[in-house]
């Protein structure tokens, strides 16, 4: 008996009627980014461990792939407190921080202001589960060099125009700052060295609730209804314990108008995300269709000086491309003209690839089927493969004639 040949658990194969979704997904993200002036670069799926441990991940630095080094003596394996020891690569985990190495690498040879598109697949060692994947794409835009609001403010409209040509009018993003977090806890009487803590704990709340969050946060010598209390007043609009530092940037996104970003803002005062780097603006799309967002961003100005020395001012926003793709509905996109060739047995190679060529050359794709007894199923076939319209290609066709392409129907065209 045959074994199963399947990938790797948390890894997936892509058939051609997916791929061509997720291709098209991905055009219609990469359209909209360019358009708003950004410009796609690539990266190395593979970065130097160190530089993938540097403390720039947060919690995903612990769940990176490590290669191990070539070359390895027994004393190396002898002498290893760890298997890290061993890892001189390790596959990405995400885009920023390579991003972060390559400004640093590139910078004389990039704008002052440099802004990114990056659609590519990362990896990391999740426990796999339904929707959680060791390997999947993320979908970055980020702007290296600006230290102003005008950068959240670009990356904002950019998404927004995006979700609006996926047709996801009704995706919405939440906003907040670090800052604001910080003066909420500091107002709640919470001391520097619990604060990191304190965030963790709220970061939970859409999963425990409140009275788990205050029940763990009680449990830390923390008073969890006094958190909660300067949570809601900054959700009610009392920002009376925030100084005007901690506010600006959210007060200048907030005032600009839906129409002219192309997605609704609102502020979350519990939104906490990438607790390893964000230094500011913190931002998360979601949707109403879904529980979960659908990705997410923020300022994250001491990444890249961490590589050059210097600082830098970044920030960035990533669709979280597999749980996106399940949103966006295609039924409505059929612009695109794809020609089934349903051709006879004894069609030479030569007559349907002159056919492949004639109608490639009209500005049209193609698919090619054998026709069988059943044309029906193959037609459906042809059909599900994208095909738009169908020609029928006999031996004895006139290679110089025109070609009689009719619309895909689950029936013999030439009857």
């Amino acid at each position: 008996m045959a074994s199963q040949v399947n990938p790797p658990r948390g890894m997936r194969d892509m058939l051609p009627a997916e791929q061509r979704r997720r291709a098209h997904v991905a055009d219609v993200i990469r359209g909209a980014f360019s358009d708003h002036g950004f410009e796609e670069i690539e990266t190395p799926v593979v970065e130097l461990a160190e530089r993938l441990h540097a403390g720039l991940g947060g919690d995903n630095e612990k769940l990176a792939f490590g290669i191990q080094r070539r070359g390895l003596t027994v004393d190396d394996l002898r002498g290893a407190e760890s298997p890290a020891d061993l890892n001189d690569l390790g596959l990405r985990f995400d885009l920023t921080v390579p991003l972060a190495r390559y400004y640093a690498t590139n910078r004389a040879e990039l704008p002052t202001v440099f802004r990114s598109i990056q659609i590519a697949p990362v990896w990391r060692a999740e426990r796999p589960q339904a929707g959680r994947y060791r390997q999947f794409v993320q979908c970055d835009i980020d702007i290296v060099g600006e230290p102003g609001i005008q950068a959240e403010l670009e990356l904002v409209a950019a998404t927004g125009d995006a979700l609006q040509r996926l047709g996801l009018a009704d995706a919405f993003v939440r906003v907040n700052d670090r800052r604001i977090l910080h003066a909420m806890l500091e107002a709640a009487g919470v001391a520097d060295g619990a604060r990191d803590g304190a965030l963790i704990t709220i970061d939970k709340l859409d999963k425990i609730g409140r009275n788990g969050v205050a029940t763990e946060l009680d449990g830390h010598g923390i008073d969890g209804a006094a958190v909660l209390a300067q949570i809601d007043a900054v959700a009610a609009g009392d920002w009376s314990n925030l100084p005007d530092e901690a506010t600006e940037a959210i007060r200048t996104l907030l005032a600009v108008d839906a129409a002219d970003l192309g997605v609704r803002l609102e502020l979350d005062p519990s939104l906490v995300r990438g607790m390893g780097y964000y230094t500011g603006v913190i931002m998360e799309i979601a949707h109403p269709a879904v529980p979960y967002s659908i990705g997410g961003g923020g300022r994250y100005d001491g990444m890249v000086g961490r590589f050059l020395g210097t600082d830098v001012p970044a920030a960035g926003i990533s669709f979280g491309f597999e749980r996106l793709i399940d949103l966006v509905d295609l039924s409505a996109d059929a612009d695109e003209e794809v020609v089934g060739i349903l051709h006879d047995r004894d069609v030479t190679p030569a007559q349907l690839v002159a056919a492949k060529r004639r109608i490639v050359a009209s500005g049209r794709a193609v698919r090619v089927a054998k026709r069988t007894k059943n044309v029906a199923r193959v037609l459906d076939a042809l059909a599900a493969s994208g095909a738009t319209h169908v020609l029928t290609l006999r031996a004895d066709a006139d290679p110089a004639g025109a070609l009689d392409v009719q619309p895909v129907r689950p029936a013999d065209p030439t009857t």
